[in-house]
């Protein structure tokens, strides 16, 4: 069975590692020397590094990591949209990728706003319920910043994760959930389910634990950037733009420039 560990970089960052027998996988190494340190220590051999979008954060360390570890030949996926150095297999979205060392098969989907080319990866048989490796896509309660995409791309790149299966674990890359649930509050103020997870979170972040991984189930309960049909967010849109929202997108786009500020 998979295990999925956690290796924390910089201030916020995940890095995500997929253990089986052995081998591992790395998600989003923006930084070698935690994923080097790692690997002297377990003895477990690198098998593939799994890249989500091109910002320094996620991938600066891959570089060193293939000079530097036992296995510098592994596969390097990532977006092909994007000029990633080290990348050798590149993906669009809709591709299914085997890394046989840990006997593991993800989903590749196509998630552009963040960046032009972002894409996640899902596997569907990783724990009881799926688990989703998104990058700066879908946070805990939040989403990524439009850097390079538009809010229509944004909104589809999360109805597309919103669609995964409830139990679905959501492994983002960033500790971000906290100060997200005080823009949920906000644009939800009643919402029982947003209350309460801000409640849990505060516990978790006071003793120092990760409040990641959530689930699909969880963020459409209490992410506004999954709720953009709910009538509390649709009507904080409409504070924000002045009129009703004539869509899912332009009241995910009100809600995220309001973010853009809070």
């Amino acid at each position: 069975m998979t295990e999925i560990l956690a290796l924390h970089a910089f201030d916020d960052n995940y890095i995500w590692l997929l253990r089986a027998a052995g081998h591992v996988a790395v998600v989003d190494p923006g930084d070698a020397a935690p994923v080097l340190d790692y690997l002297e220590r377990s003895g477990d051999r690198l098998c593939a590094i799994l890249v989500t979008h091109h910002h320094g954060d996620h991938v600066g360390g891959v570089e060193e990591i293939l000079a530097r570890s036992a296995t510098p030949s592994v596969p390097v996926f990532g977006p092909a949209l994007e000029n990633i150095p080290g990348v050798t297999e590149t993906l669009v979205g809709g591709e299914r990728i085997g890394v046989p060392e840990i006997g593991l098969e993800l989903h590749v989907i196509a998630v552009p706003g963040h960046t032009r080319g972002h894409i996640a990866y899902y596997g569907p048989s990783l724990g009881e319920g799926g688990a989703l490796f998104c990058g700066d896509t879908l946070f805990g309660a939040g989403c990524g910043r439009l850097f390079e995409g538009t809010p229509t791309q944004m909104q589809n790149s999360l109805a597309k994760l919103a669609a995964l299966p409830a139990p679905t674990l959501v492994y983002c890359g960033h500790e971000y959930t906290q100060s997200n649930l005080r823009f949920a509050r906000a644009v939800e103020p009643d919402n029982i389910a947003v209350q309460q997870r801000s409640e849990n979170v505060a516990r978790e972040r006071a003793a120092s634990r990760a409040t990641i991984p959530s689930s699909i189930q969880i963020e459409l309960e209490t992410n506004p950037f999954l709720r953009w049909d709910a009538p509390a967010v649709r009507a904080a849109a409409a504070s924000r733009l002045g009129h009703v929202p004539t869509d899912a997108v332009e009241t995910f786009a009100a809600i995220r420039e309001w973010k853009n500020h809070f």
